[in-house]
């Protein structure tokens, strides 16, 4: 229904005072969880472990109050596996993990800061509870005395199931449960090494009525509703471990392109063993096929050679395992370099001198390479002057050499090594070198308008070395000035022309490149070499690249745009923009930034302002968003919203919001409020008048009233000054019950930061203080007060009044509880619920005054009726008050400590307990704190009606 009639209520009066930091609050947290746990154990106050289920859905909440509304993140440290979410934080108030796995457990923390004092920080254990499947193998041994001619034969049945928490195990044969000691042939045990996560049943110089069927039971006790698992093993006096064979050679040598088939198949072993395929290195490919123990490898490249192994395994023993190697064919990277007589300096080929051709290629298998050699096409065999070396020790493998000796006019021509694999299949590598007189050592050269080259950041550059000599050699191109890669990641860089291109140049490119000739293809003489200067020019990099500067009219701003870094330096300029009007321009000296200041805003001087700093390369922009627009208004979210009509189909929602940074610009004037049904698209407006100037702080209060039951809107707040409107907020705000929450149980220990809650009395004459006795001073008056709280810890907490000087006799202090609400039994009618109130309380000092409980009624708060009073020394132990209480409404409770006549008169309480229904009676045992996580979320579900009783006071 699409209906908004009297949406709007009216704005409530402006209250003196609300300057200052106002309703300001710095954040505080809680985790909750969506009750999926299977346990929650109590460690201690601040630390809880939540158990759960492996493949249950996770859900914790982290409520948080404070204003402005804090910033939430999830965050997790080390579980059984180290992860933090996946590398990422959750921002969510509600952190989810659905099919939660084992390796997600770990320490959960919720942290939430506003930027107002410290930030709050919860976290809470999660445990993952699982039980694998068990697995059982067996192993045996024989033993063998020659002497007397007798064999034993001992068989081992070891059971392992992965869980958490530990697992138990337990044995059958057959139906028969096996227990330590009742059958003298077995023992069972657990190996010293495994810690408890394996079990062993030994069967002792084997009887015919060991051999049977066995099952070992694996349990974690039914915890998270686990169940037991089971698996069995049937015994025989033909159970043996695996063997088996490859009907395949080793190594198998192959083509590529071809396919290969591997066979494997089991010899032996009962039970049938199970065959799999694994590759030494990495995977299996993806193109594998498997059917049982054949593996095919269609269409095999050089990338799936390898060593491929068969595994069987059954369970008995260890598995069985047998291996092959895959060598696929290869021929690839044929070069040649020759080498120049090396008794003589000079490095050209002369007549009457020696000169030696080497060839090179990259072959697998390397025993099956071959080379022949041909001079102008016909076929060279080895001779005293043309020698020929298949294999090269000195040099890698895969070289062949002809040493031409005494070189003649006659030997100038072509000379051809040719590279092949004798398997065949594999195409030939030729390489063909010319010998003649015009054969010379290489000369390398920069063209002298190739360096220093200039260029510009994200432009394609080439660097050219020009190289001479016959034949011409590879060019390798590195880093001269620092051992750093080049473009291509590589150390060094080939080049067939001399040139190296690089595209998309980066400023870090910058520097001195090295080009020399390698012995490849060329010359096997020194490198010859020359170095390139490769200078990046880039345009100005400048702060702020952008910037939001509010302000009102009629003050001054001054923006400032400053150079990082740029290249060339010289010659920078800026100029000043407002839109495409140009500001002013300049050149800089010696500075490194600029600034421009407008002393009046108005309204034709609020825009966008370009400053651009400029050089050869380019221009540099800082960016200025100069507005009067108003900050965003922040929804006031710690409140209860209370529901001032409770008629059947409507309902009132109390709006709440603080203006952030309220002075930065022109006075608000107005807020415009809108409002709409949740899905639906329209929306309605009003403008909503302000009157004076808005504080820092300041609570600002809205009435809407005749919301429709139970439907959800959402609320838009728009501040406007005379620049016009603002930034806009947005919330959603929901139908609630008209008593919210119902309080079911509260428990404090006094243990957190924020003693549950509780609030300092200020109308009395000093405070309760929170201590515990590892946190007492050590000059503490003896003879009174407690030594431990009331579980008796050292490190717990309680509250107590201290009575030295300057404290006097008569002297109050005061201690209020939060308000807890009451639900009626129905909507209109009152509630009859009865509640018990049970607290400790210590009274121990010869100075002992009087310990008094009031109950404050909501809309009451002037009276105050006595609960409980206790006066005089009780002894130095904690003592037990329960009350039972029927308030018709909701209430407070009121601790009063009165100072006795001396300084041995400190009294103390602890362990505030409030339970739905009647207290047991005196003679039954008392009823103690409670799972400490059920009194955590008591305290959360009130904390919305404490804070609204506090906030109240603060409405515009």
């Amino acid at each position: 229904m699409d209906v908004a009639i009297g949406l709007l209520g009216l704005l409530t009066v402006l209250l003196e005072g609300s300057s200052g930091q106002g309703v300001y609050a710095p954040p505080t947290v809680r985790i909750v969880h969506s009750g999926l746990a299977c346990n929650i154990e109590e460690e201690r106050y601040s630390e809880r472990v939540y158990t759960i289920r492996e493949g249950e859905t996770l859900e914790l909440t982290c409520l948080v109050t404070g204003h402005p509304r804090p910033q939430i993140r999830w965050t997790k440290t080390a579980g059984s596996a180290s992860d933090r979410f996946q590398d990422s934080s959750v921002f969510n108030e509600t952190l989810r993990i659905a099919n939660i796995q084992r390796h997600q457990g770990g320490r959960y923390y919720c942290k939430a800061e506003n930027g107002l004092g410290s930030p709050a920080i919860k976290s809470i254990r999660v445990d993952v509870y699982y039980l694998d499947d068990p697995i059982v193998t067996v192993h045996q041994s024989i033993g063998e005395a020659k002497e007397q001619f007798y064999y034993e034969r001992t068989v081992f049945l070891r059971c392992v199931a992965n869980s958490n928490p530990p697992v138990r195990y337990s044995w059958r044969r057959g139906q028969e449960v096996l227990l330590q000691g009742s059958d003298k042939g077995v023992e069972i045990y657990e190996p010293f090494f495994t810690q408890g996560e394996t079990k062993i049943l030994k069967l002792k110089n084997l009887r015919p009525q060991d051999y049977a069927n066995y099952s070992c039971i694996a349990s974690v006790r039914n915890v998270c509703s686990i169940p037991d698992k089971m698996v069995s093993f049937r015994l025989s006096n033909k159970t043996a471990s695996p063997s088996i064979k490859l009907l395949v050679d080793d190594p198998i040598v192959v083509n590529p392109g071809e396919a290969i088939t591997l066979v494997c198949v089991t010899t032996g072993g009962e039970p049938a063993p199970s065959l799999t395929w694994v590759r030494s290195a990495g995977v299996l490919p993806e193109k594998t096929v498997l059917n049982g123990g054949t593996l095919t490898i269609p269409a095999i490249t050089s990338e799936d050679a390898g060593t491929y192994s068969c595994v069987a395994n059954n369970n008995v023993g260890n598995p069985a395992k047998k291996s092959t190697n895959i060598i696929v064919r290869a021929l690839k990277k044929g070069r040649f370099w020759i080498t120049p007589d090396p008794y003589h300096k000079d490095d050209n080929i002369q007549i009457g001198r020696e000169v030696k051709i080497s060839c090179q290629v990259e072959a697998v298998p390397s025993e099956e390479l071959t080379f022949s050699w041909f001079k102008n096409g016909r076929p060279l065999r080895s001779s005293e002057r043309m020698v020929i070396t298949q294999t090269d020790p000195d040099v890698s493998p895969g070289t062949t050499n002809l040493d031409i000796i005494d070189l003649k006019f006659t030997d100038f021509g072509t000379y051809t090594c040719v590279a092949s694999l004798k398997g065949g299949g594999i195409s030939d590598i030729s390489i063909d070198v010319n010998i003649s007189s015009s054969t010379v050592p290489p000369n390398l050269t920069v063209p002298q308008e190739k360096s220093p080259l200039v260029t510009r950041e994200g432009d394609t550059i080439e660097l050219q070395c020009q190289v001479t000599g016959k034949p011409k050699p590879i060019i390798l191109w590195s880093r001269a000035d620092k051992e750093v890669v080049m473009p291509d990641g590589a150390m060094q860089t080939e080049s067939y022309d001399g040139i190296l291109r690089i595209v998309n140049v980066s400023r870090e490119m910058t520097g001195t490149y090295r080009c020399q000739t390698s012995q490849y293809n060329g010359f096997n003489v020194k490198p010859r070499e020359a170095l390139v200067q490769l200078i990046v020019q880039y345009p100005p990099a400048v702060e702020p690249t952008f910037l939001e500067i509010r302000q009102g009219q009629g003050r001054s701003i001054t923006m400032s745009c400053r150079v990082l870094r740029a290249y060339p330096t010289r010659v920078l300029t800026y100029e000043w923009r407002l839109g495409s009007k140009l500001l002013r321009t300049g050149q800089f000296d010696v500075q490194d930034s600029t600034e421009y200041t407008v002393s009046s805003l108005s309204r034709d001087s609020y825009g966008i302002y370009n400053c651009n700093i400029i050089n050869e390369a380019g221009a540099g922009r800082c960016s200025f968003l100069v507005t009067g627009k108003a900050y965003a208004p922040e929804f006031y979210y710690d409140t209860y919203n209370p529901l001032w009509q409770n008629r059947p189909r409507v309902y009132s929602y109390s709006l709440q919001w603080t203006q952030m940074n309220p002075d930065a610009v022109d006075r608000i004037l107005a807020y415009r409020l809108g409002i709409r049904q949740a899905g639906q698209q329209r929306w309605w407006e009003q403008e909503i008048t302000v009157n004076g100037n808005i504080q820092k702080g300041e609570l600002i209060t809205y009435n809407l009233t005749e919301l429709i039951k139970p439907e959800a809107y959402e609320v838009r707040l728009t501040p406007i000054t005379r620049f016009g409107e603002g930034d806009s907020t947005i919330r959603v705000i929901k139908y609630s019950a008209p008593v919210n929450p119902h309080l079911r149980e509260f428990h404090c220990g006094f243990e957190d930061g924020n003693i549950c809650l509780f609030t300092q009395d200020d109308t009395d004459n000093f405070d309760w203080t929170k201590q515990s006795t590892a946190t007492r001073d050590t000059k503490y008056t003896p003879n009174t007060g407690p030594n431990a709280d009331r579980t008796g810890s050292k490190e717990g907490f309680y509250m107590y009044i201290e009575t030295s000087r300057p404290r006097l006799e008569g002297e109050k202090a005061r201690l209020v509880s939060p308000v807890f609400s009451v639900a009626p039994k129905n909507p209109y009618g009152a509630t009859n619920t009865a509640y018990c109130f049970s607290f400790y309380y210590h009274m121990y000092g010869q100075h002992i005054g009087s310990l008094n409980v009031y109950l404050r009624l909501k809309g009451q708060t002037a009276i105050e009726n006595p609960l409980w009073s206790s006066s005089g020394n009780k002894g130095q132990h904690w003592n037990q008050a329960r009350v039972n209480i029927n308030p018709p409404t909701s209430f407070q409770l009121i601790f009063e400590g009165i100072r006795g006549p001396g300084i041995e008169g400190d009294i103390a309480i602890d362990d505030v307990s409030i339970v739905e229904g009647e207290c047991m009676k005196s003679d039954q045992p008392a009823n103690n704190l409670r799972s400490g996580a059920v009194g955590t979320l008591a305290h959360i579900r009130l904390i919305p009606v404490t804070i609204l009783m506090s906030v109240l006071s603060h409405q515009r």
